[in-house]
């Protein structure tokens, strides 16, 4: 029998139509810190119940909300679905983040915990419009640049990110679910993956603004983990992510989660085989926490300013 989703907090249109459902599980004490969790490429949000509620048992509050074409979100990745980077950095992720203000006001301190491409698109996001969130948590999140990974990897890497973004060109999305190479996603998205892939830069299709830039402008306080088994997100990858955050104060830490058989627990099963990392996140975000006065925020960059050359 399925589990009951949790708690309805906020349904959100997007200025293109797309609708995101942002759910909430409440701490008891008002005034608890707040998470806002954004999940890994093609990762339903319901996968990571147990997470929410071992973050919950340490006294938070944890909303969560599907990416754009996934889980409650609609619509699903087509042809005719504009759903890429810009998309999820530039309109999603602010709304859900703003929606989760109005519902926990300040001086509730607010973070937001990102997995993998999740982690990626709120930094950028934090970057270019400001300091919404008094810090990021960053789980099984690097960067996807082939050169990021094991001299015998890198090859299989590549062909794998060209290979995504012409189906995704071919087809108008990309079917990973029939091919067994994850989910079906938005052809923007996968052409923006592929060329980060590439590039190990930053940059959407179809936005003006400098995503590099903008994660050079984070100044929040960011908690960086790398997972034991980690082949999406080794800790190369993590570094070369967090070496973009020149702004940043950054603590990396190594999280050598085990299942219950002894196996590293890799790039998803660390969700379920937590004991240890919830308890370092309670801690580093109590640790960051402070009342800071809105006049000591740092102004939020102008994202018009920041275009790509």
């Amino acid at each position: 029998m399925k589990r009951p989703r949790f708690p309805l907090l906020r349904e959100i249109t997007a200025p293109d139509g797309t609708r995101l459902t942002v759910r909430c599980l409440r701490a008891d004490r008002a005034g608890a810190p707040v998470i806002v969790l954004f999940p890994a490429m093609g990762t339903p949000a319901r996968s990571y119940a147990p997470l929410v509620r071992a973050l919950h048992r340490q006294g938070m509050t944890v909303a969560l909300c599907d990416l754009r074409g996934h889980g409650e979100s609609t619509p699903v990745a087509a042809r005719s679905v504009p759903c890429g980077y810009r998309e999820i950095v530039e309109h999603d992720i602010g709304a859900v983040l703003g929606a989760v203000r109005e519902e926990f006001p300040a001086p509730a301190p607010l973070f937001v915990l990102g997995h993998s491409l999740g982690g990626q698109l709120s930094l950028v996001h934090c970057g270019l419009y400001g300091p919404e969130a008094d810090g990021v948590v960053l789980v099984a999140s690097g960067s996807a640049w082939y050169r990021c990974f094991a001299p015998r990897e890198r090859a299989r890497w590549l062909v794998t990110g060209l290979a995504g973004g012409l189906a995704a060109r071919l087809l108008g999305y990309w079917p990973g679910a029939r091919l067994g190479l994850g989910a079906r996603e938005g052809a923007r998205l996968m052409r923006d993956w592929a060329r980060q892939v590439r590039t190990g830069r930053y940059r959407a299709e179809g936005s003006r603004l400098d995503y590099e830039a903008a994660l050079a402008r984070v100044t929040l306080p960011v908690l960086a983990v790398d997972v034991a088994g980690d082949l999406l997100a080794p800790p190369r990858a993590v570094d070369h992510l967090c070496g973009k955050l020149r702004g940043a104060a950054v603590t990396r830490w190594h999280f050598a989660a085990r299942t219950a058989q002894g196996d590293p627990a890799g790039h998803f099963r660390w969700v379920r085989h937590h004991d240890g990392l919830v308890e370092r996140i309670a801690a580093w975000t109590a640790e960051v926490s402070r009342p800071v006065a809105a006049a000591d925020r740092p102004a939020a960059p102008d994202p018009a300013q920041e275009t790509v050359s």
